[in-house]
């Protein structure tokens, strides 16, 4: 589930030739060891792991490819991180994409793994721990920086963070504007349009937990969810929603002034307000969201593939990242240069992180397709 400023599947995909040369690499054989260089087994120096720190030519000669989901957000993974590691480790970078589960499986199944650090949703992520994916070696990955309640498995770390929020319309709330779930569900209250996802075949964590908070249940009572209760409070509103399928058009429903109220993402949020949408987010029990980082089961150089993810982790790397992107640091010592209007997006400040809803990520990894099924029934009842 992909939220920023290009979209589900982050709109454009990465350069036909970048995909081109990574797949020409595979079917030569080369994989994602192409260089003899330093095997699995690479020296990587003495001392605990420090994010953000690789050694000097640690990696020459081998050769890693990294996936994500294209766009706006891979560009600036490359230029915020991987390509900076490539050049101080001394590994070859490829770059591929989509994150494409189906591949993930097909690749790990015939034992030709040719994707070495993948990112991909947080529920993946963990209904895969074990299976899909390894586990993070911690004497390689310092997860230390990483705000808490971000690591959420023992196989992967986030690789930004960003959340799931309610904006309402200043011009027509400005005076008396939502602070709870329960506004957005109240109509006669706070009558008008309301914006939320609805494409077939996927659900967002949050929208579920919210209608059931708006129902009156107890934020320490919401897992396991009850899913007809919260189909049934979704259904009162039901004549009143608007649906949205892409990031694009949930932006553009807030640029065009189609609705009053919208649950989206943060990035897609900070787009529209930064182009003059005159929306404001109510953050009282956010959801928050996050990709995370894994290193596929088979991966020729699991080692080299650590690495380079804990040097993802870095301070100084995630701050250009959210600089080049606007999702949110993953690292409490980075201090991105932003605006006040990016700044007040970000989502692992101290402040953001007193007012979210806490995500049941396990719980989710363990019931994701039951309740992607249910609502995908709601959708199309």
């Amino acid at each position: 589930m992909h939220r920023l400023t290009n979209g589900r599947g982050r709109g454009a995909l990465i350069t036909g030739g970048a995909v081109a040369a990574a797949l020409l690499l595979a079917a030569c054989g080369g994989g994602s060891n192409s260089g003899s260089g330093n095997g699995s087994d690479p020296d990587l120096g003495s001392g605990p792991a420090k994010a953000g720190t690789v050694k000097a030519d640690a990696l020459k000669g081998t050769t890693l490819s990294f996936v994500s989901y294209g766009g706006i957000y891979q560009d600036g993974q490359m230029k915020a991180a991987m390509e900076p590691f490539g050049k101080e480790s001394g590994a070859k970078i490829l770059q591929d994409g989509p994150t494409d589960n189906s591949k993930i499986k097909a690749q790990v199944s015939a034992g030709n793994v040719t994707w070495d650090v993948i990112d991909t949703t947080n529920i993946f992520a963990g209904m895969q721990c074990g299976k899909l994916f390894m586990e993070l070696d911690t004497s390689i990955v310092d997860t230390s920086k990483i705000p808490a309640g971000l690591v959420t498995d023992k196989c992967s770390v986030p690789a930004m963070s960003y959340g799931l929020v309610i904006v309402y319309n200043t011009e027509k709330y400005g005076a008396n504007p939502p602070t709870s779930w329960a506004d957005f569900f109240d109509t006669a209250k706070f009558p008008g349009k309301r914006g939320i996802q609805g494409a077939t075949g996927d659900v967002d964590q949050g929208v579920l937990e919210g209608a059931l908070l708006a129902d009156g249940v107890a934020p320490d009572k919401v897992y396991p969810i009850d899913t007809n209760r919260a189909l049934k409070k979704l259904s009162s509103i039901k004549k009143d929603l608007v649906f949205w399928t892409t990031g694009a058009q949930a932006q553009q429903y807030l640029e065009s002034k189609q609705v009053d109220m919208e649950l989206l993402w943060t990035g897609r949020a900070y787009s529209a307000v930064k182009n003059g949408a005159p929306y404001k987010p109510m953050w009282n029990q956010w959801m928050p969201l996050a990709d995370h980082l894994v290193v596929p089961k088979g991966a020729k150089n699991p080692k080299a593939a650590m690495a380079a993810i804990n040097y993802y982790l870095g301070a100084e790397q995630q701050a250009k990242l959210t600089e080049l992107t606007s999702y949110s640091p993953i690292n409490t010592d980075a201090k991105p240069n932003q605006d006040d209007l990016a700044r007040s997006y970000l989502t692992t400040t101290s402040e953001r992180q007193k007012d979210m809803f806490k995500v049941d990520n396990k719980w989710w990894s363990e019931n994701h397709d039951a309740m992607v099924t249910a609502f995908t029934n709601w959708l199309n009842g």
